[in-house]
Formats: structure tokens, C-alpha cells, sequence
């Protein structure tokens, strides 16, 4: 197994990097508009990078200001690792430190039982985006970042 190492990226320094994950999962592989992945909501995100040792971009994860979590994808070849996990608990700590009550994201319908266990619950029915179904999943977060 490769050893993977998750940094906070930055969208003007790591674009090629963020957009080459994501190209490779959403627009190939499950056919989501390029008009579509890329919203023009990347530069205003926080944004994550899995990255092997050699520095290969291999996973990727955004938080919007909203406090809205997507744009997760890793590569076919290193999933099943924990590196979504981690993505995850990296955006889920991020949003603890400034404060925020909550996150949200709208899980693909085939993935949601992977948010779960972090501690999202499905807020709403099924509904389609970019031709998948999806379900708005939340997590109410410890304010104890705000109090310090």
C-alpha cells in the first residue's frame, strides 16, 4: 500500500493537481459536465490534497464557504485506503476550527452510507444532480472551537 499524505491545497497553486482528480473521477469515469465539476465556487473554497509520496495527486475534497462539503474523489486505483476518510475529517476539523455549527453535503445516493459513520444524516428525498441521484446529508458539529 502506498503511503498517502493529505495537505490543505490552495486553488491557485495546486489547480492542475485539484482538476486532474477530478476530471479523472467525475468527468470520466462517471461522466458529470466538465461545465458542470468545475462551478466557479473553487476559488472562494478550502480545498484538500491526497498526495502519494512521490507528490502524485491521487484525492481531493473542497468546503465552501456555506459550509458545504464536495468535490470528494480519489482515484480508482487508491480507494478503499481511508483516503476519503480522511479528506473528510480534515474538511469536518476545518470547519470546527472557524466555528461552524454544521456541514453539509449532497452524497451521491450509491455513497451515502460511507458519511454515516462520520456522523452525517440524510436531511432530504432523493433528488438528481448531473444525472445521479443524491441525498442532502448533515452533521452537526462541536461548537467548542468558537468558545475557545
Amino acid at each position: 500500500m502506498t503511503r498517502i499524505r493529505i495537505r490543505e491545497a490552495s486553488w491557485p497553486a495546486d489547480r492542475m493537481g485539484l482538476q486532474t482528480v477530478r476530471c479523472e473521477v467525475f468527468v470520466k469515469e462517471q461522466n458529470v459536465p466538465r461545465s458542470l465539476e468545475f462551478d466557479g465556487l473553487d476559488a472562494t473554497a478550502l480545498h484538500w490534497l491526497a498526495l502519494t509520496s512521490e507528490e502524485e495527486p491521487v484525492g481531493t475534497l473542497r468546503l465552501l464557504p456555506s459550509g458545504q462539503i464536495g468535490r470528494m474523489a480519489v482515484l480508482r486505483q487508491y480507494r478503499r485506503q481511508g483516503i476519503g476518510s480522511r479528506l473528510l475529517n480534515h474538511a469536518i476539523a476545518a470547519a470546527e476550527a472557524h466555528g461552524w455549527g454544521e456541514v453539509w453535503l449532497n452524497a451521491q445516493y450509491a455513497s451515502r452510507d460511507f458519511y454515516a459513520p462520520h456522523g452525517f444524516i440524510v436531511i432530504s428525498d432523493i433528488f438528481e444532480d448531473a444525472g445521479i441521484p443524491h441525498q442532502r446529508m448533515l452533521r452537526c458539529l462541536s461548537r467548542k472551537a468558537e468558545m475557545a
